[in-house]
Order: structure tokens, then sequence, then C-alpha cells
């Protein structure tokens, strides 16, 4: 089950190194946001996984649909940075989960915390991370006991099931949360 780390969103601590040039996309980001990395690099190494941190955010500020249009964020993330198309099937389900749990993430948002204010996703050669941050106060949490022939609520549970850790980090005086959760990079 997961915690909530005792450093901010988009720092994985000790173990995070960038090692490389990062990116934040212009493509469906918010307005403002340019590639931080030299132009014609899409920060691939070749393998289909991207040779340094690679990073993009969504604002979804005077936005409707949000999780279709977080979807296709995403997946535009995934087709720039390798992921996708997928050479092989266990290539595709790895992509396929990270849509699913963008998916979670923003629709959690919708139903239990006044709607997602931004999604931000980043990857480097071994995770990739999914973060969705909104004013809500409340705390997700895999629904106990588990009963999966009910239906709803199975959001979180999905999470934890297919991500490598996930948690919430909130910071003090700062209304919301983000709810960040972590994917291994397809081998």
């Amino acid at each position: 089950m997961s915690t909530t780390r005792p450093y901010p969103p988009g720092d994985r601590g000790p173990e995070s190194g960038d090692g490389g040039a990062s990116a934040v996309s212009g493509t469906g980001a918010s307005p403002g946001d340019a590639p931080a990395s030299s132009a014609g690099t899409d920060g691939s190494s070749g393998t289909g996984v991207p040779s340094g941190r690679q990073a993009r955010r969504l604002s979804f500020e005077g936005q409707g649909g949000v999780v279709p249009l977080a979807r296709d964020f995403a997946r535009q993330a995934l087709y720039a940075w390798g992921w996708l198309p997928a050479e092989s099937a266990d290539r595709r389900a790895a992509a396929e989960d990270v849509l699913l749990v963008v998916s979670e993430l923003v629709t959690n948002a919708c139903l239990h915390a006044e709607g997602p204010e931004e999604l931000r996703i980043a990857c480097d050669r071994k995770v990739l991370r999914v973060e969705v941050s909104d004013r809500g106060a409340g705390q997700p949490a895999p629904r106990t006991p588990h009963r999966a022939g009910r239906p709803g609520g199975h959001g979180m549970f999905i999470v934890q099931r297919l991500c490598l850790d996930w948690g919430v980090v909130r910071i003090s005086g700062v209304v919301g949360k983000t709810v960040w959760a972590e994917l291994g990079a397809p081998a």
C-alpha cells in the first residue's frame, strides 16, 4: 500500500537523477510552457525509452471533458517518448496502464475533489510519474474491503495494483493536494 513521501511532487528524492535533458512540452500544455531541451530532440535513446527526464503539464482551467482530455494528453506524451506505438504486447500493456492510471486519478479528482487543476506527467529511463493536483481536502484510499463485483470504488485499488508506488502530497498553508503515482518504464 502507498505512503506519502517526505519530498515534493516531481522529486523522487535521493534515488532520482535527471542525468539528461528535461523537456516541458508546449503541445497541449498550458500557455507559456515551452520545450526546455534542444530543438529537434525527442529525448529518446533509440530504445523506445526516454534518455533523460522528460516532463509535460496540462492545466484544466476552463476545460470541459477533462478525463478524455487528460488521456489524449498522456497518449501524446507516450508517443513523443517512444512508449507508443508499442513494439510488443508487454509494451502496449505498459502504455495502457499509464492511460488507465491517468483516467482514474483525474476521475477521482472530478468525483471527490472539486475537479482537477493540473496534470503533470514525467518520465525517465526507469519510471513514469503521473501527478494530478486538485483543491480537495479528502484523502484518496483504496476501498476496503475491495469488492470486485460491486460497481464504483475501484479507482484507487486499480492505481495501487498497477503502480510501483503512489501517494499524496500536501503543502502546508496551501488548499488542495497532489495525488501521484509511479509506473515502471517498459523493458
